[in-house]
């Protein structure tokens, strides 16, 4: 079976030829507006062309040649939502959480959309999208295995501390005890540290970039906010331990099961809503952010509350079947697509 890969930059095409090259059928294309990016090696993020616009340039071939289009994002799902296409659009993930926009009207522009748990299909099916629409396949990231770092990125045998703040201010621990909870880690000296925030925090939190330079060349410190080991599974696979607050790669981080610890920096301990939202704090324990727990003003050790393993338990609901499932419902689709 034929299969095309389209990428927007010469970083993307060098990983994708080399990952891809077992595989005869698989086919990388540059899209337009592609770009040539100077690249090193170490696995950078590069800076991406401007997305709507390549999409809007690369509709043509789509509608002319391709009978099933998959992606991991919403951006692209404008395009059938907007323009009459013969393409099935499939839509997986690039992350999994409690959180995700599940009301986006673009979803509803999917053919198919591959979730990682049946107890993440039924938060769909409760907003009323089609059943037939949404499969559980397992977490399809998680049968990655090209990652950037095999071990952990120090040179001796600490325990590992993942930090990984969340972008949006609301949901985050960075801007009321982040900057102190990092130095306090640092000045410790009995872990080592991995700091990796989103990395849209940075633009909205330009001083995370400060405390980079502060520590970033202590020898129990790795601080990334543009690399590929961010996203690839790297630094979830080396931890020992997850420090985080709403970011959902503690799923990730829970493939194989190890303490996990959620900063409270909101207080969102009260009602159903904030719960909901919230929902990954039932695997591990949690550091509230109310009076009775930290004190105001205090990010100092109080109490600290035990939560259920509910992360695991989503989990063990969507199965581990992961990216040969999600494989096999695209064939499903493309075999009840008629030929051009």
């Amino acid at each position: 079976m034929p299969i095309e890969l389209w990428v927007s930059t010469s970083v993307h095409e060098t990983l994708l030829t080399r990952w891809t090259a077992p595989f005869p059928t698989v086919r990388i294309r540059r899209a337009p507006g592609f770009r040539v990016v100077a690249d090193d090696g170490s696995g950078r993020n590069p800076v991406l062309p401007a997305k709507i616009p390549m999409l809007l340039r690369l509709l043509p071939y789509l509608r002319s040649g391709a009978t099933v289009v998959a992606c991991a994002e919403q951006t692209s799902l404008w395009l059938p939502r907007l323009f009459p296409m013969r393409a099935k659009f499939v839509k997986t993930s690039h992350g999994v959480g409690s959180m995700s926009a599940r009301d986006d009207p673009r979803r509803r522009a999917a053919a198919l959309t591959l979730v990682p748990s049946e107890l993440e299909r039924q938060t769909y099916l409760h907003r009323g999208f089609a059943p037939e629409r949404f499969v559980a396949t397992g977490y399809v990231k998680a049968d990655f295995t090209h990652r950037t770092h095999t071990a952990p990125p120090f040179a001796d045998s600490r325990p590992v501390v993942l930090y990984t703040p969340h972008w949006q201010q609301h949901r985050s621990s960075w801007w009321r005890w982040g900057a102190e909870v990092v130095r306090r880690i640092v000045a410790d000296g009995r872990y080592n540290l991995i700091f990796a925030p989103h990395q849209r925090l940075v633009e909205k939190a330009p001083e995370v970039a400060d405390l980079m330079r502060e520590i970033g060349d202590l020898p129990h410190v790795h601080c990334d906010v543009d690399g590929f080991a961010m996203v690839d599974g790297s630094y979830t696979g080396a931890a020992d331990v997850y420090l985080g607050d709403t970011s959902s790669q503690v799923i990730e981080f829970l493939v194989r099961p190890r303490p996990c610890v959620f900063l409270n920096a909101g207080g969102r301990v009260g009602g159903r809503s904030e719960l909901r939202d919230v929902g990954l704090w039932g695997s591990g324990w949690r550091r509230c952010g109310c009076r009775r727990c930290v004190g105001p003003g205090s990010v100092g050790a109080r109490e600290i509350c035990e939560g259920s393993g509910g992360v695991r338990r989503a989990i063990a609901r969507g199965g581990r079947r992961g990216c040969g499932s999600g494989c096999g419902e695209i064939l499903r689709l493309l075999e009840a697509t008629p030929a051009r």
